[in-house]
């Protein structure tokens, strides 16, 4: 399972818990964020990278890579495609993690969009990489700021304080006070309200599904279910509050 973000932090907010999750049931998992949050209010490459590594080996990844795409332009380019195609080509994935494409800022939509072209081309044999072409099962979409009906919600009930853990690593975006000297300044996401939110939604999507915690997922296509009767069966009736 591999999950793209547009900015270190991105992953952890969104998904953090289910890449847990996954790694917890035997999964190779990782993180490539598609820049390097050069033009962040707070922090610098370097220390964003030192943070994205932290909270990749407290998420127990395999994987915390940062591409060169240039924070705050992240075009749907062919040179860009290119990038995210070695990648997704190198590590092979089952299974890909993107934003949903409608988001505040900029980056993630058009990361989100960025992704699904990538993932769907790493497949044509033809767009010589010098690699054999891959193509994952399926993009899956994790909500940011804004939410969306979705198709499933993942249990992270367990793995929630491992999420917390991961995005307490980011210390130069998070917990800022006017007060603190030299930490930084005051934005959206230091606000403790920021943080409060992040917990709140995974309550709320937890309650939908009888959990504690829950993290939302959306998928484009229709799924194939080929045995009504057996996924609808006890294991499903119990996830039901």
């Amino acid at each position: 399972a591999l999950a793209f973000g547009a900015h270190p932090d991105d992953v952890e907010l969104c998904c953090g818990g289910t890449m847990v999750k996954l790694g917890a049931l035997g999964y190779k998992t990782g993180t490539i964020t598609l820049t390097r949050a050069e033009l962040g209010t707070n922090g610098n490459p370097e220390l964003r990278a030192q943070e994205f590594s932290a909270a990749g080996e407290i998420m127990g990844l395999s994987l915390t890579k940062s591409l060169d795409i240039p924070d705050g332009d992240v075009r749907l380019s062919r040179e860009n495609k290119l990038k995210v195609i070695r990648e997704i080509r190198k590590y092979q994935p089952r299974i890909i993690f993107a934003p949903y494409w409608v988001a505040r800022h900029p980056d993630h939509e058009h990361g989100s969009y960025l992704v699904r072209d990538a993932a769907y081309l790493a497949g044509l044999k033809k767009i010589d990489t010098g690699q054999e072409p891959h193509r994952p099962n399926k993009v899956i979409y994790y909500a940011s700021r804004y939410e969306f009906k979705p198709t499933f919600i993942v249990d992270i009930s367990q793995y929630h304080e491992r999420k917390i853990e991961a995005i307490r690593a980011y210390k130069s975006q998070f917990f800022i006070k006017k007060e603190d000297e030299n930490t930084g300044e005051v934005t959206y996401i230091s606000r403790p309200e920021f943080f409060e939110s992040i917990i709140n939604r995974a309550k709320q999507y937890g309650i939908y599904i009888g959990a504690q915690y829950g993290e939302p997922f959306l998928i484009r296509e229709t799924l194939k279910i080929d045995d009504p009767v057996a996924y609808f069966g006890p294991e499903f009736l119990q996830s039901i509050p």
